[in-house]
Order: structure tokens, then C-alpha cells, then sequence
């Protein structure tokens, strides 16, 4: 996958918005106000970071050398995950796994409303 899929991908999930707060390089992609992906666009191979649960991001960690804890995150929760050699299921799944936990985060009036637009 390269950086257009990805990004296409996370907008079109409801209420995701982009922006790069950080520097000129590394996009985040957030739900409402919460980031659930971070993504390099200058660093090769690709990666992005994303929130796991932290049970998953254990197995995860032991059974992909691609995945990491996320650097400057809080790596119980963030997973860096370089994209050279997974499957592009996975990498979805990945994707869709954060949106969801950083989606439930969110307050039930906001969930509603986005649910409802």
C-alpha cells in the first residue's frame, strides 16, 4: 500500500479529518479531534503508527518484525508499523482496529452525531 491508499482509505471513514500538526511530513489522521493514525511521508519504507489494544499489540510485536512500539507514543497503546512485506488485509485491519478504539473513546453525544451524519 503507499501513502494515497492509506490516506483515501481513513477519509472515507466518517468524521475523519487531516492535517499536519507536528511538521511537513508526517500526516495525522484524526476521528472527530483524536488521532488514531500517524504516517511519514518522507520515510522509506512507508509506516504509520496506530493505536492496538494492548493485548493485540503484544501478539502483534512477536510475530511481525514490522511492528514496533511507536516512537515519541505511548507504546503500550501505539504500535509503528512498517508496511515492507505485510499483507495489505492486515494493514487495513490495522487501520480500521484504531479508528474503532479511538471512535469509542469519544464521548456517546459525539459518537451520535457522528453515527447520525
Amino acid at each position: 500500500m503507499d501513502a494515497n491508499e492509506i490516506l483515501d482509505y481513513c477519509l472515507a471513514k466518517k468524521a475523519v479529518t487531516e492535517n499536519f500538526p507536528f511538521d511537513n511530513e508526517t500526516l495525522v489522521m484524526k476521528v472527530d479531534t483524536k488521532m488514531f493514525l500517524l504516517m511519514s511521508l518522507e520515510r522509506q519504507p512507508l509506516s504509520i503508527n496506530v493505536k492496538t489494544d494492548p493485548e493485540w499489540s503484544a501478539e502483534l510485536r512477536e510475530q511481525y518484525p514490522q511492528i514496533t512500539g511507536a516512537y515519541h507514543m505511548n507504546k503500550t497503546h501505539w504500535n509503528s508499523v512498517s508496511l515492507d512485506g505485510l499483507k495489505r488485509e492486515l494493514i487495513l485491519k490495522l487501520i480500521d482496529h484504531s479508528y474503532e478504539l479511538v471512535f469509542k473513546s469519544l464521548t456517546k453525544k459525539i459518537q451520535s452525531e457522528i453515527n447520525n451524519s
